[in-house]
């Protein structure tokens, strides 16, 4: 039997543009379960969260799973219609 080697990518897919790609991802997908969870928290469906915040309910559905990265104005328009505040950080990075 042969001697099983780890099979490695050569098309860039291990790339700092495809781990850059897949943090924003993360971000987008981290974003969305924070929106679903305070929707949740004060008993909303998506289609009353849509209609609160002038969206459609397939908006926030693609929201929710971190399938689209919202813009300033739709957070904030969200921020408002899930009673919340909208705080947007910078940190540095650890070195």
């Amino acid at each position: 039997m042969s001697e099983h080697v780890r099979w490695e990518p050569r098309d860039g897919r291990n790339s700092e543009a495809v781990r850059a790609g897949y943090e924003a991802a993360k971000r987008a997908y981290e974003l969305g379960q924070a929106v679903r969870a305070r929707r949740l928290e004060l008993g909303l469906s998506q289609t009353e969260l849509a209609e609160r915040a002038g969206m459609t309910q397939s908006a926030v559905s693609r929201l929710e799973a971190g399938g689209t990265v919202p813009t300033i104005g739709v957070l904030e328009r969200l921020a408002a219609a899930l009673t919340a505040d909208l705080v947007v950080t910078l940190t540095p990075k650890a070195a």
